[in-house]
């Protein structure tokens, strides 16, 4: 269940290799004057988590390519921790799909709400500035494998969409 394709046999990772998970504490400047953060705010913060998971997949500079379509489930209050986790869903010969998880923990009463996904395309850059082949994936959970069905019918979608553009 993997990416390769053509005649070499690239290198593969394990989807743990590169996952991260970051938390922020969401303060007022993050916020409008009602306490609710900023969709932007965390937009930023999750496209820095996952260009760090592409660069640690791909050990080399990655770019953001597309964001898929992202709808705030429920809001991210000030004081709130945000919580991001990142993870490799699938690759192509030099992209890689990361997608992100963004929870809200409310500090005080410890409830936890899922608050968005997105998924984010990135892709890696050789030291001539030119897209580079990365090491596929190895999904070995139930998770990891359904993401990467999911990311594989989602980019099979893209690729429809862009041929009848």
């Amino acid at each position: 269940m993997t990416a390769s394709s053509g005649p070499y046999k690239r290198p593969s990772k394990k989807v743990s290799d590169s996952s991260l998970v970051s938390t922020y504490l969401m303060r007022p400047e993050d916020a409008n004057p009602a306490g609710n953060v900023y969709g932007g705010s965390i937009m930023k913060l999750l496209d820095g988590l996952a260009a760090a998971v592409a660069a640690r997949h791909s050990r080399a500079n990655a770019v953001t390519a597309s964001i898929d379509r992202m709808d705030f489930l429920k809001p991210v209050y000030v004081g709130d921790l945000l919580v991001l986790k990142a993870a490799v869903n699938c690759v192509g010969e030099t992209s890689m799909e990361i997608g992100v998880r963004i929870e809200a923990e409310n500090m005080r009463t410890g409830v936890v709400t899922h608050t968005a996904p997105c998924q984010l395309t990135f892709v890696a850059l050789g030291e001539d500035g030119k897209p580079e082949i990365v090491p596929d994936i190895i999904p070995e959970t139930e998770e990891e494998k359904r993401r990467y069905e999911e990311a594989i019918q989602r980019r099979n979608e893209r690729l429809e969409a862009q041929k009848a553009e």
